[in-house]
């Protein structure tokens, strides 16, 4: 057992190798620079850049829409698709459809 021990507690006894695995372990863990911090800034960024590409797209959804809207047809038809509105001389038919109607208990 005692073997076993030193065989592999010999190279610990070098001063190079224990300032070597000390150094390692305070960059690791515990520096201003270390590796958990890094890791943590690495998340951040992959998240942001996530986002920056979400906000991209929603930006290019609000263009189409401003084009779509600078029309006088767009206008009209934003208009009557969605808040319902009408010429004075027209009816509205709004159709629902069976399955759109809630359902209230009683009449499950």
């Amino acid at each position: 057992m005692s073997k076993f021990n030193i065989k592999y507690l010999k190279p610990f006894k070098n001063i190079y190798v224990i300032v070597l695995v000390v150094f390692m372990v305070w960059m690791l863990f515990f520096d201003a620079h270390s590796w958990l911090f890094h890791h943590e800034l690495n998340t951040d960024i992959n998240e942001l850049e996530y986002q920056k590409e979400h906000y991209r797209n929603e930006m290019a959804k609000d263009n189409k829409a401003i084009k779509e809207l600078s029309t006088d047809e767009g206008i009209e038809r934003t208009a009557r698709e969605t808040y319902y509105m009408k010429k004075s001389n027209e009816d509205i038919f709004i159709i629902e459809y069976e399955d759109s109607i809630p359902k209230n208990k009683q009449d499950e």
